[in-house]
């Protein structure tokens, strides 16, 4: 053991070679050798235990090998085949172009994000967007932070922290990442007041519980699951009528957020944001980057003196966004105010693709995969809003399906390749839907698909 060890170079005589020369060139000092240094660790472990010393070939090459995955970053482009548009693991749906080169914009130089260009003096970096969420929702006021987890804690630490929130007991609900709002109301220091049963609950249940602690009612939409048979739930209405008669704000959380009627392209129908105002909320609560296709961020929108008491709570620093952010939601919301939602936003784009298109790409693209060797077919199958949006709702789709030996070893292989591609397996079949995946990425795909027959 004494012999192999002696035999393992040291991190000077390492850096001295061509090769590791190169990779302080090209990777710096400090990642180069913080990599040797760990492998070389690991190498006189594996020697200890018995495994002779590698070659110093061998070893340049794992050092090689190893420095280069340091320097690599760790978040990559992804094809997403799955047909899931809104695929919260993939980072939800992609920018528009307008939005991308906004955000590129906005980070590449200086800009007036709180600088007032008409006094010289200090500005407010919530300005920016909030014109435009106001022309579009009709709100008096609105406030943009990092996402609606955060817009829901921030609401409930400004407005209710020591007092009692009334909410049904239906709509206590767990979204991903195991964010459930008891927990959320438990650290903004509110107090919850359950009220009904998990089925049905009455305007009457919200009346019977409020008393002089009560700082909100609160309706949380269940935008990621839906409950159907023997159930009632007070409308938004009632609790506003309820609240209003006694001075109470209600807020209305409605998740994913939508500023288009979701029904028009034959899905369910979403609450959408100027409905839950035009119903009198004091306060509403949605994601920038779910149905608003948006980067990620969390919008307050509703009455003018709620927003600037919440603007003043010392959370909202913890919470606001950057300078990119912003530029890109700003983005975002011009193409509802133009009217060109639907053509320029990829969500809404995938989301109302005709079904004659995604035939003809998916007939095509099984054509070319029989080419080449494959088992593949165009079939019919159902693509998915997802993001915990439109619980349950999919849309017709066209479907790239391959027969293979292993559809898990095949699903695996393309995910390693470059790019990665993510699809999807039912009934020990690799299916590909297209819907979700651009013209653009269709060659990649097919790259990959043929690469992965060779390894």
């Amino acid at each position: 053991m004494r012999e192999q060890l002696r035999k393992l170079p040291g991190v000077d005589n390492l850096l001295k070679t061509i090769e590791v020369k190169d990779l302080l060139a090209e990777y710096g000092h400090e990642l180069t050798v913080g990599g040797i240094r760990g492998l070389l660790d690991e190498v006189r472990a594996a020697i200890v235990s018995g495994v002779p010393c590698p070659s110093s070939s061998a070893l340049i090459a794992r050092v090689v090998e190893r420095v280069e995955e340091l320097g690599r970053p760790t978040l990559w482009p992804v094809i997403n085949a799955t047909g899931v548009i809104l695929h919260t693991n993939l980072g939800r749906a992609p920018l528009s172009e307008a939005t991308i080169a906004a955000m590129e914009e906005a980070g590449r130089s200086y800009s007036n994000l709180e600088y007032n260009l008409e006094t010289g003096n200090r500005g407010s970096r919530y300005a920016h967007a909030e014109r435009l969420l106001c022309q579009l929702t009709g709100a008096e006021a609105a406030l943009l932070v990092n996402n609606n987890a955060g817009a829901v804690l921030l609401v409930l630490s400004a407005l209710a922290r020591g007092y009692e929130v009334i909410i049904s007991r239906g709509q206590l609900v767990e979204i991903g990442g195991g964010f459930r709002i008891p927990d959320v109301m438990a650290q903004s220091g509110a107090q919850l007041v359950e009220v009904g049963t998990t089925n049905r609950t009455y305007i009457g249940d919200y009346a019977n519980a409020i008393n002089v602690d009560t700082a909100l009612l609160m309706r949380v939409h269940t935008s990621n699951f839906h409950v159907s048979g023997f159930t009632h739930a007070a409308s938004l209405t009632e609790m506003v009528e309820l609240g209003h008669t006694k001075g109470i704000p209600v807020v209305d959380d409605l998740g994913s957020g939508t500023l288009i009627d979701t029904s028009s392209f034959g899905l369910a129908h979403e609450p959408t944001v100027q409905e839950s105002l035009s119903e009198g909320a004091d306060l509403v609560t949605f994601s920038g980057d779910k149905l608003l296709g948006g980067p990620q961020a969390g919008i307050i929108v509703g009455r003018k003196d709620l927003i600037a008491t919440i603007r003043h709570f010392p959370l909202t620093r913890a919470l606001r966004v950057d300078k990119t952010t912003i530029a890109g939601v700003q983005a975002n919301l011009l193409h509802y105010l133009k009217g060109k939602a639907i053509e320029e936003i990829p969500l809404w784009r995938m989301i109302t693709r005709p079904l004659e298109e995604i035939e003809a790409r998916a007939q095509a693209m099984a054509r070319k995969l029989c080419d080449e060797g494959w088992a593949a077919k165009a079939v019919e199958g159902r693509s998915a809003v997802g993001g915990g949006s439109l619980p349950g709702q999919t849309i017709p789709t066209w479907l790239v399906a391959l027969e293979c030996e292993s559809p898990d070893d095949l699903a695996h292989k393309l995910r390693q390749g470059k790019p990665p591609v993510v699809a999807r397996i039912e009934e020990d079949v690799l299916l590909l839907d297209l819907r979700t995946v651009p013209l653009e990425q269709e060659e990649p795909l097919l790259g990959s698909l043929i690469s992965s027959r060779k390894l």
